[in-house]
């Protein structure tokens, strides 16, 4: 196959690849590209977060930094605090980004991780209460995209979670003859993650082919796009689709047998990564 061609007709050039059930990367069709993950203090350009992790897909590479504070629960949720998740996709990470406000892919990336924050109940407001009425945690969750080449949703998603099992937060009291709030650095504990969810992207090719993991070039050459959020028990999360081709029940099946095969494998590694990193 002529490299000209790819640059012509790049989807007929996909097409030739998808009869063999491979693709131009060498992937076979269901096959993930390679995933790393680093956690906390190795990475060193965000010491200042309570929580960091870098996730790699490929050529894929996401940074997610949670950072920690203190405010009021808001009137009509006295008990709860706040989780504030924000995706970036700066200049820098591909050249269809430019500088300036948040784009349309950014923010609808940014309300994604919000449903699932919601949906997966991964941590429930409630325990971020400290002082009912009075006092909560703020967690700002800040996904920064430092390169782009596909599936940007999975890569975010593995990123935030990767970033939340790191967080270590201080114990903090009322004192209750000043009221004001004091805080013990040297007594730390970890968030308490209620589920681990685990995001699956699929593009669908000419309506009806479907492919894992898709770069940059796949997503654009695809009729459409599908993301599947599972949690450790199997349960479906989200679905996201944004447009784009139809999917049969049975091919919605199908990605949801995946993504739950997916899960695992993210969940073996990313116990693995905190396994190294926790002090003997």
């Amino acid at each position: 196959l002529s490299i000209c061609s790819r640059t012509v007709e790049p989807l007929e050039y996909y097409r030739r690849f998808l009869k063999e059930n491979c693709r131009p990367d060498g992937r076979e069709l269901g096959e993930f590209r390679t995933t790393t993950v680093n956690i906390g203090k190795c990475l060193c350009s965000i010491t200042t977060a309570d929580g960091s992790a870098l996730v790699k897909l490929g050529n894929t590479t996401v940074i997610c930094g949670v950072k920690a504070e203190l405010a009021a629960p808001a009137v009509d949720s006295a008990n709860k605090g706040y989780i504030v998740p924000n995706v970036e996709l700066p200049s820098l990470c591909a050249e269809r980004f430019r500088s300036g406000p948040p784009g349309e892919e950014a923010q609808a990336a940014s309300q994604f991780i919000a449903d699932v924050i919601e949906n997966s109940q991964m941590i429930l407001k409630e325990d971020l209460c400290i002082a009912n009425g009075k006092l909560a945690w703020v967690l700002y969750c800040d996904i920064i995209c430092l390169d782009y080449d596909g599936n940007l949703l999975d890569a975010s998603v593995f990123a935030l979670l990767a970033a939340l099992k790191n967080v270590q937060l201080p114990l903090v009291t009322i004192n209750e003859e000043t009221g004001l709030s004091e805080v013990n650095l040297k007594q730390k504990n970890p968030l308490v993650i209620r589920k681990h969810p685990v995001a699956t992207s699929f593009a669908i090719f000419d309506d009806t082919l479907l492919i894992v993991d898709p770069t940059a070039e796949e997503e654009d050459l695809a009729t459409g796009t599908v993301t599947i959020v599972t949690d450790e028990e199997g349960r479906l999360c989200s679905v996201h689709k944004p447009g784009g081709s139809p999917l049969t029940g049975a091919k919605l099946q199908d990605c949801i047998t995946r993504a739950i095969t997916r899960h695992k494998e993210v969940k073996k590694l990313i116990d693995k990564v905190i396994k190294s990193i926790t002090p003997k």
